[in-house]
């Protein structure tokens, strides 16, 4: 995983646990979710590029 990708996972990860807050401190259960679909993403990302990660390891 480049680093790079690395911190636009972080960085939407952030997002989504400031939106998650953000929608628990107001009562917005929308905003809320919202924040916990960015996380999701995030750990997507993560995911894919792991195993990108791991199929370069193998053929290297």
């Amino acid at each position: 995983m480049s680093l790079e990708d690395k911190a636009k996972a972080a960085a939407k990860n952030v997002e989504g646990k400031a939106k998650e807050a953000m929608g628990k401190v107001t009562g917005d259960e929308g905003t809320e979710a919202e924040g916990k679909a960015k996380q999701g993403e995030a750990s997507a990302q993560n995911a894919v590029e792991d195993g990108k990660d791991a199929v370069k390891d193998a053929v290297d």
